[in-house]
């Protein structure tokens, strides 16, 4: 006897987890466009948590989405974030996704600086005139970026500050929703490389829309 899933062509397993996550979720506070990108988080983590702990800044997606039609740089805070986000999306609008966190040089001024070089990296992404931030990893990344946008040194397109664990992340989160950074972001400890990438990807699919 088959033990296997009844479905087996993957598009129609995502549209039948979609289906599953609307049902479940029910009546929620996202508008049309916010909640693909809740649903996906939600997809790639099986924790609807996130459909109460999700944060848009006002006119969030809409200037994502405008920065991705622009070929907005994008630095990424790990090589887990940038290997979790859709290359084939990505070339379609001819933007270069960057991350830094293992060059050799980051490293060497992160140990002489006694910092972490995620906030060597966030340094480097902000010199190169990145538009797009994806912080999946590293609250000192985040703490930096929001320091720098503070100074007047960096104007982002778009947060995306969703770091994880227990060592500044819930603050850092919080540090960014009382910015006035356009941001998406999640409350709370909870976070990660896969939620950064997924929520690029849900807005390079959102882009992709005509209108």
């Amino acid at each position: 006897m088959s033990v296997g899933p009844t479905i087996l062509d993957p598009a129609a397993i995502e549209a039948e987890s979609f289906r599953l996550i609307d049902a479940e979720v029910g009546t929620h506070p996202y508008d049309d466009r916010q909640w693909p990108i809740v649903r996906r988080i939600i997809h790639t983590t099986a924790d609807f948590d996130f459909a109460a702990t999700t944060c848009f800044s006002p006119g969030a997606v809409a200037a994502g989405i405008a920065a991705l039609r622009s070929g907005a740089k994008i630095l990424c805070d790990t090589h887990m974030v940038r290997a979790g986000v859709s290359k084939t999306r990505l070339a379609a609008f001819g933007s270069d996704l960057v991350c830094h966190v293992a060059d050799p040089d980051i490293a060497r001024q992160a140990r002489e600086l006694g910092v972490t070089r995620s906030l060597v990296a966030m340094r480097r992404g902000v010199q190169e005139g990145c538009g797009i931030f994806l912080i999946g990893n590293a609250p000192t990344a985040l703490f930096e970026l929001l320091d720098l946008a503070r100074a007047g040194k960096v104007e982002p397109a778009l947060v995306v500050g969703v770091p994880v664990g227990f060592v500044g992340a819930a603050e850092s989160k919080a540090a960014l929703l009382a910015s006035n950074l356009p941001f998406i972001t999640c409350r709370g400890r909870k976070g990660g490389s896969a939620i950064a990438a997924a929520i690029l990807n849900a807005l390079m699919i959102l882009a992709a829309e005509k209108g």
